[in-house]
């Protein structure tokens, strides 16, 4: 049984728009953990966030905590999730983001959540994991939609991010031509089952090529007669988050504009 520890002492928070901040372990090693931030006016809505970082290591800030009072302000409770590394077997991660989901559902009456309105966000390798629950997860810990920022989708190096693969799935890669095409996520979408998703991206993305992961994602949703909407901004690479145009990110406002209106598109439960 996976053991859960709530940090005894909560932080508190700065943000005006947060009434709670805490840790919960989400692994039974600890080394997993679920930042809560829940909004002081919930609106039921949920987001699980899932930092990139090549499957080596994690964006904490800039694709975690930073985005926690833009969510708040609308009431919505975000949990951003400290994974752990697969270095090779991807159960690791997976795991991680299933009890994430099924923490979220599980305490949904505690912390004021709609079960049938809680999404998933990802960042790069961070965005693969998220498409990978939103693909291969049976309906208990699925996410109602998916928010995907220059996700890794393919498990094709020849295509993808090397190192999102070489960590992912390791050796096994080589020899097993099968669980490369299982794990790229835009040939594991399914009609009526996979969430409706936004896709967040910079044309100019040398790290995670657009063409074969992001827009191939799209694509595969629109055939699957799934919801699905994409951006791609003129420039900026990859790994931009929450940064603004000081930072290096000249479309974030209208970035967030544009999730904004998206997330106010998405139908009540």
């Amino acid at each position: 049984m996976i053991f859960f520890l709530l940090m005894l002492t909560a932080i508190s928070a700065s943000a005006q728009s947060t009434a709670r901040k805490f840790v919960l372990k989400n692994s039974s090693d600890g080394q997993s953990e679920l930042t809560c931030y829940l909004p002081k006016n919930p609106s039921g809505r949920a987001v699980v966030d899932c930092p990139g970082g090549g499957y080596s290591h994690l964006a904490m800030d800039h694709e975690g905590h930073q985005w926690a009072e833009y969510f708040n302000k609308q009431g919505i409770a975000f949990f951003v999730l400290k994974y752990r590394m697969p270095k090779g077997n991807r159960n690791i991660p997976l795991s991680d983001a299933y009890q994430a989901m099924r923490t979220v559902r599980d305490s949904s009456a505690v912390w004021k959540i709609n079960k049938e309105d809680v999404g998933i966000m990802g960042f790069s390798a961070g965005g693969h994991l998220a498409s990978s629950i939103s693909t291969h997860a049976e309906a208990a810990v699925r996410p109602d939609f998916s928010i995907l920022f220059y996700p890794v989708i393919s498990m094709d190096e020849r295509i993808s991010h090397k190192g999102s693969c070489v960590n992912f799935l390791g050796e096994e890669r080589n020899t097993n031509k099968k669980l490369v095409e299982e794990w790229s996520n835009d040939k594991a979408v399914r009609p009526n089952l996979t969430p409706r998703a936004i896709i967040l991206m910079s044309f100019d993305d040398k790290v995670v090529p657009p063409v074969t992961n992001g827009v191939a994602y799209y694509s595969a949703m629109s055939k699957a007669g799934n919801e699905c909407t994409m951006h791609i901004y003129p420039t900026a690479g990859h790994g931009w988050g929450f940064r603004d145009a000081a930072h290096g990110f000249p479309y974030h406002d209208q970035m967030l504009n544009d999730l904004t209106c998206w997330l106010n598109r998405l139908p009540s439960k």
